[in-house]
C-alpha cells in the first residue's frame, strides 16, 4: 500500500488582508495620539522667548500646567484653584512618583503666579519641573 500522496499543496503567498488590518490600526493609533498631543497647545497662551532654549523630548504622562495672563491655572482645559491643583498633583505623586511637570506661563503672567505654582509642586514633592518657551525670532539684517 502506498500512503504517500502525490498532491502537494501550493505554498501560501503573501497575505494582503492581515497587512491592511495592521496598517489601518496603526493609522488609527497615530491619528488619535496626534489629536491628544495637540490639545494643550490650543490654549491661548503666548509663551516667552528664549535664545538658548531647546525643544526637549516630551515625556510620557507629563503633566502640563498652563498659567494664564490673569494668574488662573488651567490643567486639562479646566480652570483649577490651588486646592484642586494640590489634590491633583498629590494623587499623581502617590501613584507615579517622580512625575515630570511642564509649566506653560503666558509672557504677561506675573512672577508671583508662577512661583505660587512652583511652590505648590514642591509642597507635594514634585521636583522635575520644566518651563515652556518659544524660540527667539532671528533679527532682520540691517
Amino acid at each position: 500500500m502506498n500512503f504517500k500522496t502525490k498532491y502537494k499543496p501550493d505554498p501560501v503567498g503573501f497575505q494582503v488582508v492581515p497587512m491592511i488590518d495592521i496598517l489601518f490600526l496603526l493609522l488609527c493609533f497615530f491619528l488619535v495620539s496626534q489629536v491628544y498631543s495637540q490639545w494643550e497647545q490650543e490654549i491661548d497662551i503666548k509663551l516667552p522667548t528664549a535664545q538658548t532654549g531647546n525643544i526637549p523630548q516630551r515625556l510620557p504622562g507629563e503633566i502640563i500646567i498652563n498659567i494664564m495672563k490673569d494668574g488662573s491655572v488651567v490643567v486639562n482645559k479646566q480652570v483649577v484653584d490651588n486646592e484642586r491643583l494640590v489634590a491633583l498633583l498629590g494623587r499623581v505623586v502617590k501613584y507615579f512618583p517622580g512625575q515630570p511637570v511642564l509649566i506653560r506661563a503666558d509672557n504677561k503672567t506675573s512672577y508671583e503666579s508662577v512661583i505660587k505654582v512652583i511652590d505648590l509642586c514642591r509642597s507635594v514633592d514634585i521636583w522635575s519641573i520644566s518651563f515652556a518657551t518659544t524660540a527667539a525670532e532671528e533679527k532682520a539684517s540691517k
